[in-house]
């Protein structure tokens, strides 16, 4: 009777099993990036003056095109909604209402009105704007824009 050999060999191609992943060429965004993305200065006037008689003023930055109004406010805790929109917003979908605000300055640093915004704000003064809708620059411009927040017994 012949031995048998119950070990054979087994050639390991680590490659095989373990192909190697091609790293990205990667450089430095300091490097290649030209300049800063273009920014937007925000600047949101308050919808009651204070006890001195002048309004309250917030300021905020953004860079062009990538944010809505509603989220630039909601990100710097500026206050965009009146008692009864804090409670009863849609949560951006442009269904309420309760985000209108008026475009004092910078108006041609906004998108254009929204189908939404031409259907819910079809008897309102042209510088009236939904947040939700609004976005702020379009990547490639900067400027200042100055936003009021339009008191609640405004908007009916």
């Amino acid at each position: 009777m012949a031995s048998m050999n119950i070990f054979t060999t087994i050639s390991f191609n680590p490659t095989t099993y373990f192909p190697r992943r091609r790293r990205p060429n990667s450089v430095p965004y300091a490097v290649n990036s030209p300049e800063s993305p273009p920014e937007i200065e925000l600047e949101f006037i308050g919808p009651k003056a204070g006890s001195e008689g002048s309004y309250p003023v917030d300021k905020a930055k953004a860079i062009s095109g990538e944010k809505l109004l509603r989220n630039i406010m909601l990100d710097n805790k500026i206050e965009l909604y009146a008692t009864y929109g804090k409670l009863m917003n849609c949560g951006g979908g442009g269904s309420c209402g309760t985000c209108i605000v008026e475009i004092i300055e910078g108006k041609d640093l906004l998108n254009e009105r929204t189908n939404t915004e031409l259907r819910y704000l079809k008897k309102k003064p042209e510088s009236w704007r939904l947040a939700c809708q609004t976005i702020v620059g379009n990547k490639e411009n900067s400027g200042k824009v100055v936003v009021q927040r339009i008191p609640q017994w405004k908007k009916s």
